[in-house]
């Protein structure tokens, strides 16, 4: 039984007041969940994953939300964002059943199955909104714990507004940095790698996050004696705990169906991390899932008859009650009235929500039998649409799908008759409307995306007389840039007290302070993390990862999270984080892979730009900084030293992004490459030219975007042959540079060669300048490449090599 423990600032009535309110809330999501799972069960829906069993924690922690403070949780947090206001019950049901109508399904217009949660930080137009004058919520995301490392960096950016002076425009992201991070998460999900790595960081960087942790001691059917050590989140992170001299978190641990206790329990909390910027888990115990897991199986097969009656006896809602009636909160028969009230409100929202939905598809139809009639009348195959027809009419729910498919199938009888024409429009006209409901704001669509930035070259002085270290342009280019954007900030290993490990950042974390040039630990992915929950809060983060070959340990948080953010909130949101790495031939399997293949198709919705040189990777950040989309940048490992002209104009030239730039015109061969081996490429080209071949070079700059005016096919028209040069595998990125110059950029109707590759071997790149020569392009291989290609055009005057 829960004891009495009443706040003594509200009258007594005024408490009761807030405590029905609580737990109409509180019944209102239960009811949606027990709904929601009939509507999965009677095909309405096609899956659900609901919140029952933590509604009273929720409720707690919604209390201590304010306006500012943001989550990223888990997706059962339902009567959370019901509590702040920000999820009603026909939203709840829209989500469930996929409704396209961001309006009316506003947590991301039907692309993410229901219960997971978003508020819109930006206006249609992709600005900003005052985020302190609403309560946020980041867009979720559902593999498991990938919410952790985004927390991280919502908490910092209260740090960073607390403590950076000059930050523009602060005052729409933050009031004094006094905003709470507050995380969720299910216990068995504390096993994932993310969780502990996010968490000793926050330790160490001492930000304002709460961490609650919801324990019903099952991960689906795998009780916690298999999850974690001592079956306690709470006990194995007791090294965590923070001491008077020491860094570390406070932990508290609370019973799930405590209702008062977890007030206080949530209050406390919000004091530490609000006024101190001192991270708190919360282990909030003893929780139950009514329904068990999702709507795709039951727990009454994993869980036995004890545990069942347990949990039956311990809901939270129930405990609740009983307290409520013990302090004279509310009778029995005002209680059950609350229950039956929401009960028919939960059935009214959810039959508005199935009416929203379906009518217009229902319209659809309709339009579509009436069309499908009409045509009829003077077919050949009359008999068949018809069949069609009454088919398609017979649908009670129709699927826009259903409906497709058999407009797709009806043109197919009529194909050679002339009413098809009016099936034919229809069809191209409900393409066009509904496609993209589906695949809209993958990218930016707003006035600031990357194709808004102009180019704007450098300029070099008309009496310089020597070339400087490509790191000295790059080191004196972020100088002006954190003196440019005072919301601008780097962090990464090693990147602040030695200022990188190629010294791009030199002297920085001097000039600038520790917050905006900092050293973090070897945790890559909660080094994205960072960069994502900072920008998210209009911040500009750049986030480095040391190598490219280290990229993996983030590369799921680039895909699952930042990747999709803009899409899966159908542009409500954004987090136009940089991500800095080096990369390409350096030495050994670890140090100088180009993994371009397996990332370009992992993070679609960030962009990948790899200049062959510093001064092109200076001027992309100054253009990104401009723009409100992530991109990931791959400096050249073996370019920091090498020579190039200092430009004057620090901070302001800018490398157009999606555009090639031809490094030397040709007439015989098209040749493709970028990075490192464009060097390469350059020195075979001139031997070969000794020998009577012409070759034009192309450098990409960037792979997404890639070539947005079509110059490579340009230059095929006028070679009429084509070769691919990359450093990755066989079938990498070589593969995707093909498809979009070949099939879509239509370059087959100019080739009168096979197109080809040169790539690295299958294999990762050995150790050592021998490893390099025999694992990846080399010049000799390049030369003998294209030699080969001009045999096959002209084998007299081009004899075979060997």
């Amino acid at each position: 039984m829960i004891k009495e423990k009443v706040n003594t600032s509200l009258t007594f009535e005024d408490f009761k007041t807030e405590v029905l309110n609580d737990y109409r809330i509180a019944i209102i999501s239960r009811e949606c969940s027990l709904l929601g799972r009939k509507e999965v069960l009677t095909g309405k829906a096609k899956f659900g994953i609901f919140g029952d069993g933590k509604e009273v924690p929720q409720l707690a922690m919604a209390k201590c939300f304010k306006n500012g403070d943001f989550r990223s949780g888990y997706y059962r947090d339902q009567t959370f964002m019901m509590a702040i206001g920000e999820l009603t019950i026909e939203q709840f049901f829209a989500g469930l059943y996929g409704h396209t109508d961001i309006d009316l399904e506003p947590m991301s217009a039907g692309r993410q199955m229901g219960g997971h949660f978003v508020t819109h930080s930006l206006n249609e137009d992709g600005s900003w909104k005052n985020l302190t004058q609403q309560k946020n919520s980041s867009a979720d995301i559902s593999p498991t714990a990938g919410q952790m490392p985004r927390l991280l960096g919502l908490a910092q950016a209260s740090k960073i507004y607390r403590n950076v002076p000059g930050i523009p425009n602060a005052d729409q992201f933050s009031i004094e940095g006094n905003e709470i991070a507050w995380g969720t998460i299910g216990n068995a999900s504390t096993s994932e790698g993310l969780f502990f790595e996010t968490m000793n960081a926050a330790g160490v960087l001492q930000v304002p996050m709460v961490m609650s942790v919801w324990d019903d001691e099952y991960g689906i059917s795998v009780h916690a004696r298999h999850q974690t050590t001592k079956e306690s989140i709470s006990e194995i992170l007791k090294g965590y705990q923070k001491d008077e001299n020491t860094n570390g978190f406070e932990i508290l641990k609370v019973k799930g169906w405590d209702y008062v206790d977890l007030i206080a329990t949530y209050e406390k909390a919000a004091e530490i991390a609000r006024e101190n910027h001192v991270p708190v888990l919360i282990h909030v115990d003893q929780l139950t899932q009514p329904q068990g897991h999702s709507s795709s199986g039951s727990h009454e097969r994993y869980k036995n008859a004890a545990r069942l009656a347990w949990e039956k006896d311990f809901d939270c809602i129930r405990q609740m009650k009983l307290w409520m009636i013990a302090i004279n909160i509310a009778s029995p028969e005002e209680i059950d009235a609350i229950d039956l009230e929401a009960k028919k409100e939960v059935f009214e929202g959810k039959k508005a929500a199935w009416n929203a939905f379906i009518g217009p598809i229902i319209e659809e139809q309709n339009e579509l039998v009436a069309i499908l009639e009409r045509i009829a009348v003077t077919s050949a195959k009359k008999e068949e649409i018809l069949r069609n027809a009454a088919t398609l009419k017979s649908i009670k729910s129709p699927l826009k799908k259903e409906i497709m498919v058999v407009a797709r199938k009806t043109l197919r009888l009529i194909i050679n008759e002339e009413d098809k024409i009016e099936l034919s429009n229809w069809i191209t006209d409900y393409i066009k409307k509904t496609q993209p409901k589906f695949s809209s704001n993958l990218f930016s669509e707003s006035d600031k995306n990357v194709f808004s930035v102009k180019e704007v070259l450098p300029q070099y002085p008309s009496d310089a007389t020597e070339d400087t270290d490509g790191r000295m342009i790059l080191r004196d280019n972020f100088d002006a840039i954190f003196s440019k954007y005072p919301e601008t900030l780097i962090f990464g290993e090693d990147a602040g007290n030695i200022g990188d490990v190629n010294q791009g950042l030199e002297g920085m974390q001097e000039k600038y302070g520790e917050l905006r040039v900092a050293d973090v630990g070897i945790r890559e992915a909660s080094i994205l993390g960072q960069g994502i929950g900072m920008a998210l809060r209009g911040l500009r983060p750049i986030a480095e990862i040391q190598y490219l070959d280290y990229l993996l340990y983030a590369i799921q948080i680039m895909s699952d999270d930042l990747a999709t953010l803009q899409y899966r909130t159908v542009g409500r949101q954004k987090a136009p984080l940089i991500i800095r790495t080096r990369g390409h031939r350096l030495e050994g399997i670890w140090h100088s892979g180009s993994p371009m293949g397996m990332i370009i198709n992992a993070i679609r919705g960030i962009h990948v730009l790899v200049p062959r040189n510093m001064t092109q990777a200076a001027g992309f950040y100054n253009a990104l900084l401009e723009c409100d989309e992530p991109a990931l940048v791959i400096e050249c490992l073996n370019g920091y030293r090498l020579k190039e002209k200092a430009p004057l104009n620090y901070g302001e030239f800018k490398t157009p992004i999606g555009v090639v730039e031809t490094l030397r015109k040709g007439t015989d061969i098209t040749l493709v490459s970028y990075g490192s081996t464009l060097r390469l490429v350059e020195q075979a080209a001139k031997e070969l030219f000794e020998v009577g071949i012409d070759c034009e070079i192309i450098d990409l700059q960037s792979l997404l975007p890639f070539d947005i005016h079509s110059d490579i096919v340009k230059s095929i028209a006028k070679t009429n042959r084509l070769l691919v040069i990359d450093e990755d595998l066989p079938g990498g990125a070589s593969a995707y540079i093909l498809q979009q110059i070949v099939e879509q950029q239509d370059a087959y109707n100019h080739l009168d060669s096979k197109p080809q590759t040169l790539t690295a071997k299958a294999h990762r790149p050995a150790y050592g300048t021998d490893g390099d020569y025999f694992s990846k392009p080399s010049a000799e291989d390049i030369y003998e490449k294209i030699y080969e290609m001009m045999h096959e055009v002209n084998p007299s005057k081009y004899p075979s090599l060997y």
